[in-house]
């Protein structure tokens, strides 16, 4: 006899492999993040706005990564996907990062959004401060 289970208990993830591909593009870019001197501070950052795949500090400057696979460059490639509704998401998603961790009129460390692209054949590029916070 199985224990039902129940509603607020999490059930079990299978992963597909989508989903584990886009593990590894983001394991890859840590990797890629710190060994040019970031210091990772958080991953896949949830939030009702949005998620962060990756919070990281660059010498001081708080960084907020989105990590973009794509199998090909149809429809603009990875960069492209990053549209102005996933930006609108990723700003929400900062300032609630922020509110949380500095609290409410502190003083905020400069900040930072990266993108960073992968295909089947891993980490394509790097782009720092892909685009601004308005």
């Amino acid at each position: 006899m199985s224990v039902p289970r129940r509603r607020d208990q999490a059930q079990p993830s299978v992963r597909t492999p989508r989903q584990r591909a886009g593990d590894a593009a983001e394991a890859e870019a840590c990797a890629r993040l710190e060994a040019a001197g970031c210091r990772i501070l958080g991953r896949n950052v949830r939030f009702r706005e949005g998620e962060i795949d990756i919070v990281a500090d660059d010498g001081g400057t708080l960084v907020f990564v989105e990590v973009r696979m794509r199998r090909g460059d149809r429809f603009g490639g990875a960069a492209g996907s990053v549209d102005v509704f996933k930006r609108r998401r990723l700003l929400r998603a900062a300032r609630h990062f922020l509110l949380l961790n500095y609290g409410v009129g502190a003083r905020l460390p400069p900040c930072r959004f990266d993108v960073i692209t992968a295909d089947v054949d891993g980490i394509r590029d790097w782009i720092r401060d892909a685009f601004a916070a308005d």
